[in-house]
Order: structure tokens, then sequence, then C-alpha cells
């Protein structure tokens, strides 16, 4: 299929869920939370890691980012993955930058399910593994937090 059909299909599908309202499961993006790998396609063969990490840093903070190279010249093929440091960042960046144009060129971002990374005979190891945080949130039971808020801005109001 053409790349940029590819990128109206997605802008079509989050259109969708917005005048649906669809969260949760209801969202195509659901499919993608075990994931927190997103495919950048169509870019300019000039744009280096830290191009691609200002442009796609806005939405979450990015642990790993693998530009694809040639690899007799090292020049880019203009497509890369980048994995974040939660899912949410991911829907972030599919949502907002798909169909964008940089430097002239209509980008793809879209969701990708089970990425690994290859191995570098020169990395330490510390970025091949990239997975979502867990949705925890241990000790925080409901009102807890409301408890502690309101004590300590009557405590405010004695101060003064």
């Amino acid at each position: 299929m053409n790349p940029l059909t590819n990128v109206k299909n997605v802008i079509k599908l989050s259109e969708h869920e917005l005048q649906n309202n669809a969260t949760g499961k209801a969202s195509w993006h659901d499919m993608y939370r075990d994931s927190a790998w997103i495919f950048v396609g169509g870019f300019p063969y000039t744009l280096t890691e830290g191009d691609l990490i200002c442009v796609f840093s806005q939405y979450g903070e990015i642990v790993n980012i693998h530009l694809v190279r040639d690899k007799e010249t090292g020049k880019s093929k203009g497509f890369c993955f980048i994995c974040y440091e939660d899912t949410r960042s991911t829907i972030l960046a599919v949502d907002n930058l798909n169909g964008i144009k940089i430097l002239n060129r209509t980008i793809r971002v879209d969701h990708v399910m089970d990425y690994k990374p290859p191995k570098d005979d020169k990395s330490d190891g510390t970025l091949e593994t990239c997975a979502p945080l867990p949705q925890v949130y241990a000790g925080n039971i409901k009102g807890e937090d409301d408890k502690k808020s309101s004590s300590s801005s009557s405590d405010r109001k004695k101060r003064k």
C-alpha cells in the first residue's frame, strides 16, 4: 500500500475516534498498549538522530532511536523506529505528527507492535530493551492525596 494512503487511513481512524469519543478499549490505539515503539518514515535523508529527537521529544521522553542506515554508505534510508518511555507518548506522536511535512516531505508515523532493535556489537546493552512503564498507582488510595492537600492548604492559611 502506498505510504501516503497509510497516512490518510491513520488520520481517518483518529478523526473517527474524536467524533465518537472512543477511549480505552474502544480506541484503535489500545491494541498497541504493550509497545512503546513507533515507526517514522518518509523524512528527508539529511535528518539525523538528533533532529528526529528534537521533533519527537515534544510528546514524551525518548529512550531509544534506531535510524535505519545503508550498511555500505552509512546514509539514512529515510525511516526510523523510536521508543518512548511510556505508551501514552506513542499515541500523542501518532495522532499529532502523522502526515505533517518536514522539509517539504510528508512523514508517516504509526505504531509498531513487536519491534526489536538490532543488536550492536558496540552497544553496552542499556538501550536495547524498551518497554512501556507499568500503569501502577502504588500507595495511592482514592482520596488519600485529597486529605493531604486539604490539610496542607489549611496549614498554609494558619501560617498567614
